[in-house]
């Protein structure tokens, strides 16, 4: 069959649909776009469905399971959904399974050695809380770590909003001020699951884990250096300032000291931070024979920490940025009512490291429930190497389509929220609602812009391939034909 020209398919073509229910009914097939398939095996490829309604009778994008007179049920929560909502069923249905705290699994065992390296630290010294709720406000999410409004992070593109008030988080600094707000301890590890909205590949997944480290001090020198002298691994250590083998640096002109902290103080804290996550990645990393030549320090910028850098370690031939860091905002601190401490923070992801230190090719791997994949871990060891059991071929299909046109003018900011410019991000979003993790990327292939209509269209290509089975051409075709349905349901 000679597929139509996708520039000749209009998507707003297709009368728009409202209805009460989560689950569309099915269009026709001209909807929003025609697919030009084709089925090849190729060498090794690198790394559910609701319409958008129109009206207030359901929200976008949500389970039919777990919604109920527009309102959703999120671990014990119950939250009214609004315009703003654009979780979809298939993120929902991954919030229960919290990997990192299931025994065997990859995360658990890498976060309980990165658990037991500080404890070894500082016995009894960090408060751990690995269950806080996915839930948060903006404020928590955004305000608190001095994200600023106009950041790309807050638009619903990037950002998972269960209604105005209420995201899913998207980092485990989320968190920070509420632990720093307990004075519970001197230093907190958070462990979770966060969430973003991104593109479909074998490093990338809209659900992945952090872990989050906060040490304070007491805001005198001399009970600042009390406090250090505290850890024995540290005990009679230099922690002035200067910079280090590993190109550390505590402060420059680019990356400067905060007003309210003197450079001795700034310097003390930074040192600590220094030595503290050098040991951490020495520790993770000892099998494979890394040593302190093999790490170095980047200057970077987080909105939450000042000096802020990056840890990267040379593994296998190739720089691995392993986490973020830095001295904490003091202006937190005060927030948190914490103005008689000073401190530093750090985040790394879970899966970044796991698939490099186990060797895992494709992070949908990690949400597997096949044995194959998690028998082959054991709990305390870093040292297993993935064994692939299975290489399915892929499938590829395109879809093609015109971006829809936006309104000439909204009639007020709750009607532009409605329908909000296209992003890559929705079409992920799509695939991912209709065929899961039986799809193990997406691509854009090709943008059009009619000169004359000014209308553009994009092309993007899926490859479907499961890591558990072969999948049929019959399968591919209905997961495809959803996925156009998905698209004029959602975007018409």
């Amino acid at each position: 069959m000679t597929p139509l020209n996708p520039r000749l398919v209009d998507a707003a073509a297709v009368a728009a649909c409202v209805w009460p229910s989560a689950r569309p009914p099915r269009l026709a097939a001209t909807a929003a776009a025609v697919t030009a398939s084709r089925c090849v095996w190729p060498a090794f490829a690198r790394w559910p469905s609701t319409c958008r309604p129109l009206s207030s009778h359901s929200s976008p994008n949500l389970a039919s399971a777990t919604v109920a007179h527009n309102t959703v049920d999120i671990l014990g929560r119950s939250f009214q959904l609004d315009a703003t909502s654009n979780v979809g069923r298939g993120i929902l249905d991954r919030v229960p399974r919290r990997l990192h705290l299931v025994p065997g699994h990859p995360l658990n065992i890498l976060q309980r050695r990165i658990q037991a390296h500080f404890n070894a630290r500082l016995p009894g010294g960090y408060a751990v809380h690995d269950a806080l709720h996915p839930v948060v406000s903006p404020a928590q999410n955004f305000d608190a770590l001095l994200v600023s409004q106009d950041h790309p992070s807050r638009s619903p593109s990037d950002t998972y909003y269960v209604n105005s008030d209420h995201v899913l988080r998207t980092h485990t600094s989320a968190h920070q001020a509420e632990l720093l707000r307990s004075r519970q301890a001197e230093a907190y590890l958070a462990v979770a699951d966060v969430y973003r909205r991104d593109e479909i590949d074998p490093t990338h997944y809209p659900v992945f884990h952090q872990v989050e480290g906060i040490r304070t001090f007491a805001r005198r020198p001399d009970l600042l250096v009390r406090d250090a002298a505290r850890e024995s691994w540290l005990a009679g250590a230099d922690t002035t300032a200067g910079a280090s083998a590993s190109g550390f640096v505590p402060a420059s002109p680019g990356n400067p000291v905060q007003a309210c902290h003197s450079p001795e103080e700034s310097a003390r804290v930074a040192d600590h931070l220094r030595k503290s996550l050098e040991g951490l990645a020495l520790d993770l990393f000892a099998h494979a024979g890394v040593g302190p030549d093999s790490l170095r320090w980047v200057d970077a910028y987080f909105p939450f920490t000042s000096p802020s850098w990056e840890l990267e370690v040379l593994f296998r031939g190739r720089w691995l940025e392993l986490l973020g860091c830095g001295v904490v905002r003091q202006e937190i601190l005060d927030a948190a009512g914490c103005s008689d401490r000073v401190g530093w923070a750090f985040g790394l992801g879970l899966e970044r490291i796991a698939m490099v230190l186990f060797e895992i090719p494709d992070i949908r791997l990690f949400w597997s429930a096949d044995e194959r994949f998690l028998s082959q871990f054991s709990d305390g060891s870093l040292d297993t190497r993935f064994q692939p059991y299975s290489k399915f071929p892929a499938c590829y299909k395109d879809v093609s389509f015109w971006l829809p046109q936006p309104p000439a003018a909204a009639a007020s900011p709750s009607d532009a929220r409605v329908r909000p410019p296209f992003h890559d991000n929705d079409m992920f979003e799509i695939v991912r609602d209709v065929a899961g993790d039986l799809v193990e990327d997406v691509s854009l292939i090709d943008v059009f812009t009619n000169k004359k209509t000014g209308r553009t269209s994009k092309c993007y290509r899926i490859n479907y391939r499961s890591m558990d089975r072969t999948l049929s051409n019959s399968e591919v075709d209905g997961l495809q034909d959803r996925v156009r349905e998905e698209l004029a349901a959602r975007h018409a």
